[in-house]
């Protein structure tokens, strides 16, 4: 993996792009940018051509040029300290034999990470107490097979955080860019609903999967 890349050495050249489908909106666009940015200090992002603050709205981002300075008017972007996160993304392993069944949201084959994060907690549907709950239905969701391969690929992700929207980081062949997840599958104290705290690890993968290298060795 590429070491960090600092922010603000260069404002003329570009940190990274990002694919502008329907989903992303000033607040979903800011929403990944705090995972992809690591900052001690705080920072602000600007449209390049007004100056103007990029506020956490629902409008559609703009395609444009957007810049990262420190949070400070006063602040000089070549002194601000911060740089593109090098936290891990997981390697999923994609089957061949993907059928329309449960797309498990966290891999099976990280069963481990599973396990030593924590996550098992979120389960509480195990039948027996070793169970780690990595195949509960609370752990899935159940796509369509083209789609399911999709998921796992981490094109798309479904944001607790933003109504349950799905965001597509590449082409959407599918049109489910935009959508909202099925009603039936988080309802709250349901015992086969999917788990919040899962859908937040795998958007937050997703913006790591397709935007982290490119934007830490984008020189």
């Amino acid at each position: 993996m590429a070491g960090r890349r600092a922010i603000g050495r260069d404002p003329d050249t570009p940190l990274g792009g990002m694919m502008v489908n329907r989903s992303v909106t000033e607040k979903n666009f800011l929403f990944m940018l705090g995972i992809l940015i690591d900052a001690s200090d705080p920072y602000r992002v600007t449209l390049r051509s007004t100056g103007g603050d990029l506020m956490p709205t629902d409008d559609a981002l703009k395609p444009s040029h957007y810049d990262i300075r420190p949070y400070s008017r006063r602040g000089n972007i070549s002194s601000y300290k911060s740089s593109v996160t090098d936290e891990p993304c997981i390697t999923r392993v994609l089957s061949r034999t993907i059928t329309g069944r449960d797309a498990h949201i966290f891999p099976v084959s990280s069963e481990e990470c599973f396990v030593q994060n924590g996550f098992s907690r979120w389960i509480t549907n195990r039948i027996v107490p070793r169970d780690t709950g990595l195949n509960s239905c609370q752990n899935g969701l159940l796509l369509q097979s083209h789609i399911h391969q999709s998921f796992d690929a981490f094109d798309f992700s479904v944001n607790p955080d933003d109504g349950y929207k799905t965001t597509c980081f590449d082409e959407d062949p599918f049109s489910i860019d935009g959508r909202t997840l099925d009603g039936i599958c988080r309802i709250l104290n349901d015992e086969k609903s999917v788990r919040d705290e899962l859908l937040r690890w795998h958007f937050r993968q997703a913006v790591l999967a397709k935007y982290e290298g490119s934007w830490q060795t984008k020189l």
